[in-house]
């Protein structure tokens, strides 16, 4: 009966808009109280409809009511405040279907805040306030809540499991350890928790490793993808810009050969017109002289005729008929035949620069690599013969069986001079140059550096530039008694992996990959870049 006195106290003092106690607490003429800021701001929403109404019983004012504190009621309140009453629980602070609810609270549960692994409990923030304040409660592992505290319970021993049988692999209680688990391999379930955690993290780092890994990859394929892009755009524009000139250059063509053509033909005509012109000048006086010659025919009387007889121009010879010499030519079919003879041409030039672009365009690899060989017998199908080239050898080096063996020697070995020898470090190239997928392994005894470097590589002197794996022309790993240290522009990395007295070197040029392994009964990937 007192519980439901106090509920009944904290609903009289309790905002029925924000269900908290008031604050600043107002009355209104229909009786009921509310927080000055939560019925200001109920009404400023209800300023458009020009009329207020009261949240609980819905009474209108035609004007808004003019508000003013409660100077009882907020004094009620704070002294509710000092005795410790709190408000009425929200809606939002009480356990729904879904929420872990308060063991210890009765009537309508609140949501709890922590669940106790100690106690097995889970506590709203009022009962879990004993945790905080309380020496021996201090000590108890506060998690945030859940509804599974009952599978830390044995279901044969009911009492809690702390400990962890790796022999079963389950969690057990200390009675379980001494009975039905007795002789297994047992330890306490934190310290099963803090082995496994170490496992986690070290998981959580290789995956976060390969997550940077793949993002760089990811990098490296979209700033391949706009290279090729960029490539094949800037070759469509180039090679647009080249077939317009190409084009350009036959239209000028053939603009000249058809002005030449015209300029020709005018010169071949223009005699022919002069000299046509002529000949029917010629037709016409002919015609005319006809003409008066009939005429004369027909001329009836004796004495007239023989009188104009005698008057008549006697026919000259014609000039121009005999400057005339018709030749069986073809005109300019032989132009026709000649720019024929350039088609023909031109089309086997296209036609052969067509084969070589369309065989240049399928040449470009923009492939992803293929996967890196797993066994040792994959490996050996890009077997690479590697010799040594005793031109490069420094005179400290003794080649041999077929300079296929090299070993150091305290000695100077008698060399011819050569530009190509290493002068003051111990090293020595092969013959052969590494391209495409090859693969060689080296064997060693003692500490060698196997490296793979540009031919360019300086040789004479002590400087860095001429040191494997000291400068960005050579990638070196340093194989010594127990250990490996990977070199490449000075830049020192320790590789870790077991020490074998063979090294396998695995090159793929066109995908950028090279890779080291240690080579034994498996090969174990020392170092890949």
């Amino acid at each position: 009966m007192a519980q439901k006195g106090v509920e009944v106290e904290r609903k009289s003092f309790s905002c029925s808009i924000c269900l908290d106690l008031l604050e600043d607490p107002v009355a209104i003429s229909c009786g009921h109280s509310y927080c000055m800021r939560c019925i200001k701001t109920h009404w400023d929403k209800e300023d458009e409809k020009r009329i207020y109404s009261c949240p609980q019983c819905r009474e209108t004012f035609t004007l808004r009511p003019v508000l003013v504190k409660n100077t009882m009621l907020a004094d009620l309140v704070e002294q509710l405040k000092k005795t410790g009453l709190q408000a009425a629980p929200a809606d939002h602070c009480c356990a729904g279907p879904e929420d872990v609810a308060c063991d210890v609270c009765t009537g309508r549960k609140r949501k709890a805040a922590k669940s106790c692994l100690v106690c097995l409990a889970s506590y709203c923030e009022k009962h879990l306030k004993h945790h905080y304040d309380a020496p021996p409660l201090k000590k108890h592992k506060l998690v945030d809540p859940t509804n599974k505290l009952q599978e830390n319970i044995c279901s044969r021993h009911n009492t809690v499991m702390k400990m962890f049988c790796r022999t079963d692999q389950q969690c057990i209680c200390y009675v379980c350890s001494v009975d039905e688990h007795k002789g297994h391999d047992t330890v306490s379930a934190a310290a099963e928790r803090t082995k496994r955690q170490r496992e986690l993290e070290l998981s959580r780092q290789q995956i976060q490793q390969r997550v940077q890994d793949i993002e760089k990859d990811v990098k490296l394929l979209q700033q391949e993808l706009e290279a090729v892009n960029g490539s094949a755009d800037k070759a469509v524009e180039d090679s647009e810009k080249i077939f317009t000139e190409l084009i350009r250059l036959v239209e000028k063509r053939s603009s000249d050969v058809k002005q030449q053509i015209r300029s020709q033909q005018e010169t071949e005509v223009s005699p022919v017109k002069d000299l046509q012109e002529k000949l029917e000048q010629e037709i016409t006086e002919l015609k005319r002289k006809d003409a008066e010659l009939k005429q004369l025919s027909h001329t009836e009387d004796h004495n007239q005729f023989l009188h104009n007889y005698p008057s008549l121009t006697p026919l000259s010879p014609s000039t121009h008929s005999s400057s005339i010499n018709i030749r069986p030519l073809r005109y300019f079919e032989a132009v026709t035949a000649a720019v024929s003879e350039v088609r023909g041409r031109l089309q086997d030039v296209l036609t052969e620069s067509e084969t070589n672009i369309s065989l240049t365009v399928t040449q470009v690899d923009v492939l992803l690599p293929q996967p890196e060989p797993k066994t040792r017998e994959e490996f050996l199908r890009y077997s690479q013969e590697i010799t040594l080239d005793p031109n490069t050898a420094n005179t400290h080096l003794l080649l041999s069986e077929g300079n296929r063996k090299v070993k150091f020697m305290k000695e100077e070995q008698f060399y011819s001079s050569h530009p190509d020898r290493f002068t003051y470090y111990c090293q020595v190239l092969s013959r052969e140059s590494l391209t495409g997928r090859c693969y060689w392994e080296v064997e060693r005894r003692g500490g060698v550096s196997v490296a793979v470097a540009y031919k360019n590589i300086i040789r004479a002197g002590n400087s860095d530039e001429c040191r494997f794996g000291f400068n960005d022309k050579s990638w070196a790993l340093y194989c010594y008694e127990n250990t490996y240290n990977f070199y490449y522009n000075s830049i020192k990395t320790p590789v870790s992996g077991p020490v074998s007295s063979r090294v396998g070197v695995y090159l793929d040029h066109s995908a950028g990959v090279l890779s080291f392994y240690s080579v034994s009964d498996t090969m174990t990937l020392l170092h890949r870049v």
